[in-house]
């Protein structure tokens, strides 16, 4: 097994654990009631472990992918697995510079989308979409964010729509969306000072039901990102739309948020003076960053041209962060999402786009106040151009920039800033068997230490499906 991954990175350049944008979603199924595919690309990856201090390695990664469909009268439905096997040869080491390296050379991730498309009647129409991620290798986070999952970790996106069609012009659309994240870095734990004789426990004056420790006698050895990451998000809302004409329609909604961390772990301390001699300290629990929001839109999607569609959605949102004793937050802050697409020759597009949202992240150290940080505010800017260049070989190029910026906390002056670019072409050398190649580069430029990182990865590789 050993030799056959080390001869195929050889025979090949490529990446691991690219998800590619141009790649399959939930909203393409097979015409067939089942279908196999399966990927085999080598790949160099010159920081594999996404850190300032990059180590890079070649490898081989193999993906294949079962997917099972059932188109019924009303409804269709279907379900996807993918597993990604990946081989680093830098890690199949036992020593490294005279030390032990003993790093386990395998990553793997397994991927299940799930579908559901039921029409109950010609008014009614049910949709449900669900998406389930398990992977042991570091990568950026699945959602619109700046952090890194250095760790193992599982990930869950849910969502559920019922679209009613109410007259010819009007119609509404309620949606639930869950998200769940799980990490396996965990084991955060509290000491006590050594310097101190006893830990005695107390009520903060004004906040019963929260705790200090006084003397100053507790410290947090190191966050986990189970403490840190470990979150429920939860959506709820409704739209309500109008359609003036079959090119163009109007809506505006709502939309309630609460997300809920999981964790019992301490994430920060916060050592403080309530006007006596002695400093107290208060530990700060992974549900002190709980917090709900109220986000109302409103929208327009238009047809311009048979060829030209834009789609535009502005709102605001208040943020409400209560479960902090020292700094609770009620932030209002703006929303966006416009993105549009031009269709310039068949097989050919280019879109635009524009998103303003919340995210989590792994930064949470108090100020001189007792705020933490609660979460990123950002501003993402990207662009996916698709170019048939002949009729078997395809371009594509996409890039993205993000502006995020610290709500609360020691953070709250500093910002990051993240650039994502990638290339790629695909032949289409037989109706079953494809090559493709390209390349992807990562920066993140923060101001915070330790941070910033700059990745590059360059694939090769072969696909079949049938």
């Amino acid at each position: 097994m050993k030799k056959f991954f080390v001869s195929t990175g050889l025979a090949a350049i490529g990446i691991a654990g690219i998800q590619a944008a141009y790649g399959e979603g939930l909203d393409i199924v097979s015409p067939k009631a089942w279908s196999i595919a399966g990927t085999l690309r080598g790949f160099y990856d010159d920081n594999y472990d996404i850190s300032s201090t990059k180590r890079g390695s070649w490898g081989t990664e193999l993906s294949p992918t079962v997917s099972l469909n059932v188109p019924l009268k009303q409804t269709d439905m279907g379900i996807r697995y993918t597993y990604g096997l990946y081989y680093y040869n830098d890690r199949d080491r036992s020593t490294l510079n005279g030390q032990p390296f003993n790093r386990e050379p395998f990553d793997q991730s397994h991927q299940v989308d799930v579908w559901l498309d039921h029409a109950i009647n010609e008014n009614w129409k049910l949709n449900f979409t669900d998406t389930f991620n398990s992977a042991d290798q570091p990568d950026l986070s699945t959602t619109v964010s700046t952090f890194r999952a250095q760790s193992s970790y599982i990930a869950n996106h849910a969502n559920i729509s019922l679209d009613t069609q109410w007259t010819k012009m009007f119609s509404t659309s309620l949606h639930y969306g869950n998200d769940f994240y799980s990490y396996d870095n965990s084991g955060a734990t509290t000491q006590a000072d050594p310097t101190a004789l006893t830990l005695n426990q107390s009520t903060i004056p004004g906040q019963p039901g929260y705790s200090m420790f006084t003397p100053n006698a507790s410290t947090v050895g190191g966050a986990s990102l189970s403490g840190l990451l470990d979150r429920v998000e939860q959506n709820v809302g409704i739209d309500f739309q109008w359609t003036f004409s079959p090119e163009t329609m109007v809506f505006f909604g709502y939309t309630f948020d609460i997300v809920n961390y999981l964790s019992d772990e301490p994430i920060a301390i916060y050592n403080y003076n309530l006007g006596g001699v002695t400093p107290e300290s208060y530990i700060f629990k992974a549900s002190s960053r709980d917090g709900t929001s109220h986000e109302g839109h409103i929208g327009l999607q238009h047809q311009l041209t048979a060829n030209w569609s834009v789609s535009a959605q502005a709102g605001a949102s208040y943020s409400v962060n209560d479960q902090n004793p020292f700094q609770r937050s009620a932030v209002v802050s703006p929303t966006a999402n416009f993105s549009t697409t031009y269709t310039y020759l068949p097989g050919s597009y280019v879109q635009l786009g524009v998103t303003q949202s919340h995210n989590a992240t792994d930064v949470v150290q108090p100020d001189a106040g007792g705020g933490i940080t609660q979460y990123q505010d950002s501003t993402a800017v990207y662009v996916d151009l698709n170019h048939k260049i002949t009729q078997k070989l395809i371009g594509t190029l996409i890039g993205r920039y993000q502006y995020s910026t610290y709500q609360g906390g020691a953070a709250q002056s500093e910002n990051d800033q993240m650039i994502d670019a990638s290339i790629n072409l695909t032949y289409q050398i037989s109706r079953h068997f494809s090559a493709d190649a390209g390349y992807n580069f990562d920066d993140l430029f923060s101001g915070l230490s330790g941070r910033p990182f700059v990745r590059n990865r360059v694939y090769l590789g072969l696909s079949a499906n049938y």
